[in-house]
């Protein structure tokens, strides 16, 4: 999708989208369209019953010179700060299945220039499908809209404000969207890593450590998920230096099961298809340091994700067995199928330990304990440091990627104790997102900013309502870190 920025004056061809208050208190560009047939066009606004109400929308012909021309009207309401971002999403999934090429926002004349750059984001998000695989994508089934404008009062402030942040982040969060779509035969572990591998054309730097390197440094939990597999497990380490030299980095972590089967504890079959996306976490992560490089964060990041299939067979791991981590604690494995947390506290300690960050935050598609808790509108945020959860609550309100912080204790944590090693990798029925959250609290220290966030209910999702997620992935969580690290560790 080409974007561009201009003057707001009315368009002589495609569609054009206009903003009207309760009451149709129309902006300044709408009126100029409706000034081209006044009659006509307060007739259909009556008979369409239309009067503004936030996220109604009304559609209409009118004349521009000699030509028709498509007008949206999106409603928002008695509102006094608009959410252009939804609005337009709103809008352009209302017209993706129409055919339409062009597209001409106007925004009101008091919009900023952040709001203009999020409205774009709003389009884009909307606009977005997944069709690689498919061989007859007819023209009803995909957006055709090649070209936005955004008409506004401060066109060069508006293309600043999204060619330097908002853009390259939502690139970021598109990517991370193929990832997650992405079938497990096509993204498996080194496939994964050579995908990442490509972004350093970018400016970033990537190291892939294989099994071997990983065996000398000790990831057994990391390795015990993978040896059920024919495919190889893979750690990916991604380094943006954009911060000033010598300053610790920030660390995100992110868990990349490209496929979850369960292991020996295997997963019923329905819907087992839908474990291509249990890697969504490393997807945020991939997605998030792809959005710092385009847009040259002023950071120090470094990006680790742990990718592995997660498969049964003759030499996969048993419930019962017990493995030394990279910290030299032990885990009993109880539950093959709590395998996330086995590759994480490994990645972990990795990073606690020979990165030594300045905080850290890791994304998972952990448990289902917190769908059943926070359904699919909030991720579930754990943490040491109460500063660090309440910088990424306001981030997650910035960016609408909602997250909702849970408690963490000793009496949870209790719950992990084993009687043949130094812990269970699973905690009983009760608490599942807690003490998932707990295990993964045992390698990280004491000194270390950390947070994790379980993304299980947010970062997939096969019924959406919300018209900017449009596939079952989401990339949830690339914009989150993006304008964590924005916020609090670029001046």
């Amino acid at each position: 999708m080409k974007v561009t920025f201009t003057a707001n004056n009315p368009i002589k061809s495609g569609t054009a989208i206009v903003f009207s208050g309760q009451k149709l208190a129309l902006n300044s560009a709408a009126n100029a369209y409706r000034e081209t047939g006044v009659e006509s066009f307060d007739a259909a606004v009556k008979a369409a019953n239309f009067k503004g109400d936030s996220g109604s929308i009304f559609e209409t012909f009118v004349m521009s010179g000699t030509k028709a021309v498509r007008l949206m009207v999106v409603g928002t309401g008695a509102k006094e700060v608009i959410d252009y971002e939804m609005a337009v999403a709103k809008a352009i999934k209302r017209l993706s299945t129409l055919g339409e090429t062009t597209v001409t926002l106007h925004l009101n004349d008091d919009a900023s220039a952040e709001d203009a750059a999020r409205a774009v984001v709003g389009a884009r998000l909307a606009a977005y499908r997944f069709d690689n695989y498919k061989t007859d994508v007819t023209r009803t089934k995909t957006p055709q809209i090649k070209t936005l404008k955004v008409a506004c009062a401060n066109a060069a402030a508006a293309k600043k404000s999204y060619e330097n942040y908002h853009g390259p982040v939502c690139d970021g969060t598109l990517y991370a969207r193929d990832l997650v779509n992405m079938p497990p035969n096509d993204l498996f572990p080194k496939n994964y890593a050579a995908k990442i591998k490509t972004l350093e054309e970018f400016g970033l730097k990537v190291e892939i450590i294989g099994e071997k390197r990983m065996k000398t440094l000790g990831m057994n939990a990391f390795l015990g998920v993978g040896v059920g597999s024919e495919r190889e497990s893979q750690f990916v380490i991604m380094k943006w230096n954009g911060g000033k030299k010598g300053e610790k980095p920030t660390a995100l972590i992110g868990k990349g099961v490209t496929f979850d089967a369960g292991g020996i504890s295997l997963k019923p079959g329905a819907g087992m298809w839908d474990m291509k996306g249990d890697m969504g976490g490393s997807a945020a992560v991939v997605g998030a340091m792809l959005g710092l490089a385009k847009r040259n964060a002023k950071a120090n990041v470094v990006g680790l994700v742990g990718l592995v299939e997660n498969m049964p067979d003759g030499k996969a791991q048993n419930p019962g067995d017990i493995v030394t981590s990279m910290s030299g604690q032990t885990i009993e494995v109880q539950n093959t199928d709590a395998e996330g947390r086995l590759v994480l506290c490994d990645v972990l300690h990795y990073t606690v330990s020979k990165i030594k960050p300045a905080a850290m935050i890791d994304l998972a598609t952990l448990t289902g304990a917190i769908i059943v808790s926070l359904g699919h509108e909030h991720a579930g945020l754990f943490s040491n440091d109460d500063t660090l959860a309440n910088q990424i609550l306001a981030a997650s309100e910035t960016t609408t990627e909602k997250t909702w912080r849970l408690p963490l204790s000793k009496a949870y944590d209790k719950l992990l104790d084993s009687p043949f090693a130094d812990m269970k990798n699973i905690g009983g029925r009760e608490a599942g997102s807690i003490t998932a959250a707990q295990f993964l609290q045992r390698f990280v220290g004491k000194d270390t900013p950390w947070a994790h966030l379980d993304i299980a209910g947010t970062g997939m999702k096969n019924s959406r309502k919300d018209p900017r997620e449009t596939t079952f992935g989401t990339g949830f969580g690339a914009r989150l870190l993006n304008r964590w690290i924005a916020d609090n560790y670029e001046g």
